[in-house]
């Protein structure tokens, strides 16, 4: 074998593991309000469609601007309409809510802190039992309007990052104590429903939180955190590109194995987790992701039950809507709609099958893994490296042993040239605004071209070869 070729080889005939969709499980989003514009609605159901996403996950259901508790006339006023609007267009296109019961209403709110541009009060209730009045009316208003059927499928997770003071002004201590009285409160609506915390940054509080639970005879049907590769790594101050570069390959599967062990017997979802933290960060918009998302979504197998993407839309506003086409937003959308690699990433994924075989391997950079769904193999790979680490192109060669009659063998590639919509953005002048005949080009750049790929026969032995691009993915699949 050519010297500058990189090398590895699976057995189509070999034994399989079962590789479940768990990251289709739930994406994430902005905050409720935004669920009721039409193109965020019109973006969801697209992938919902092509991605398979089931559930969304967004901040703020108890916001003001969702008008679900406010004070009028010296009355509490409950209103569960903007709410409702929502959850009807998420059943009517086949998905369901994960919902995160954040943040304080301003009429229960003990302090006056805020955060994001929409003014979400952070603050731990002035009345705990006003709190628990308005859980307990929301969720059997639910209940009475979908059914016990329905709503035991739901998702509740009691509120958003705590042990972060951006999120949270109050103490662990409080957020436990808010935490035991919504899910109490939520079970005694009615057992069925599943209700889960803590909630954090950073893989922070499991153990605490289970801890409290157990004393306190609190019920929790599953844990919940967040991480991001940027977690833990740099100083403060450092930019993104720095926080990174000081990140390790796979520090997230690492991460995400700590998390399981900590969580117990109980189910793990991860409802945030993305490039990077930084909600302005050109990455998202570059291969660079793709091949992240790719290469972090095959290494939690095993490890979670679910891996919300932080988030399907640019159309997010938790500090300025930027009207700019491709600004760095964490979506896998832009605001016009139009595809970054990172969503042509998770197609890729949705597209293989739901087991899983050995590949035999390594190297620096390049990851292969094998996947199949009845008669149709998908050999999915990654060149993929941390800023300012090593990475160059690479031609790759993989062994197929016991391939048997291979027939219509063809390539995918997302890369600098391949389902690069910001690339093509770019060299149209990086236009502040999109026309429609503009965003007709850059929605058919965008999509994913398959190629053949020819497979070539030495000694009785099939072999398929593969240039990967630095930061690039690819895809080849094939019929037996």
């Amino acid at each position: 074998m050519d010297k500058n070729l990189v090398g590895f080889q699976c057995d189509l005939t070999g034994s399989t593991t079962p590789f479940p969709h768990f990251w289709e499980h739930t994406v994430g989003s902005d905050h409720a309000l935004m669920a009721l514009r039409a193109d965020w609605q019109r973006d969801l159901k697209r992938c919902h469609d092509e991605l398979g996403f089931k559930y969304v996950r967004f901040h703020g259901i108890l916001d003001d601007d969702m008008g679900t508790l406010m004070m009028e006339n010296d009355q509490l006023v409950y209103s569960f309409f903007n709410a409702d609007q929502i959850f009807d267009y998420l059943l009517s296109i086949g998905m369901k809510p994960f919902v995160e019961l954040s943040f304080m209403p301003s009429t229960l709110s003990s302090g006056s802190d805020v955060v994001f541009k929409y003014k979400g009060y952070i603050t731990p209730p002035r009345n705990i039992n006003a709190w628990n009045t308005l859980i307990s009316k929301l969720v059997t208003h639910w209940v009475d309007r979908y059914g016990i059927g329905e709503v035991s499928q739901w998702m509740f997770e009691v509120w958003n990052e705590p042990n972060l003071d951006a999120f949270w002004k109050g103490t662990q201590a409080q957020y436990f104590d808010l935490y035991l009285n919504t899910a109490n409160t939520i079970k005694k609506v009615n057992n069925t429903l599943q209700v889960g915390g803590p909630a954090t940054a950073d893989n922070d509080w499991i153990t605490a939180f289970l801890d409290f639970c157990e004393k306190n005879n609190a019920a929790v049907d599953f844990v919940s955190t967040h991480h991001y590769p940027t977690d833990s790594f740099g100083k403060p101050g450092d930019d993104t590109i720095t926080q990174l570069a000081e990140s390790t390959r796979s520090a997230l599967q690492k991460e995400a194995g700590i998390a399981k062990a900590e969580a117990r017997d109980k189910p793990l979802y991860y409802t945030e987790w993305c490039t990077s933290s930084n909600p302005f960060d050109s990455m998202h918009d570059q291969p660079y992701a793709a091949a992240f998302v790719t290469k972090t979504v095959i290494e939690a197998q095993g490890l979670v039950n679910g891996y919300s993407y932080w988030t399907f839309s640019d159309i997010f506003e938790e500090n300025y809507f930027s009207s700019v086409p491709f600004h760095g937003g964490f979506g896998l959308m832009n605001i016009y709609g139009i595809p970054k690699p990172s969503y042509r990433a998770f197609e890729l994924l949705h597209q293989c099958g739901d087991t899983q075989l050995t590949v035999e391997g390594k190297h620096e950079t390049i990851d292969v893994w094998l996947f199949k769904k009845n008669n149709t193999f998908n050999i999915v790979s990654t060149n993929w490296a941390l800023p300012r680490h090593n990475i160059q192109t690479e031609k790759v060669r993989i062994k197929l042993l016991n391939a048997g009659n291979i027939k219509n063998s063809r390539v995918t590639y997302i890369d600098d040239n391949n389902s690069n919509a910001p690339k093509e953005w770019e060299n149209m002048g990086s236009p502040d605004s999109l026309l429609p005949k503009e965003v007709e080009l850059l929605e058919a750049k965008s999509n994913l071209v398959a190629a053949p790929i020819e497979i070539t026969t030495e000694d009785g032995i099939d072999y398929l070869e593969l240039t990967l691009l630095p930061q690039a993915t690819a895809c080849i699949t094939f019929e037996i």
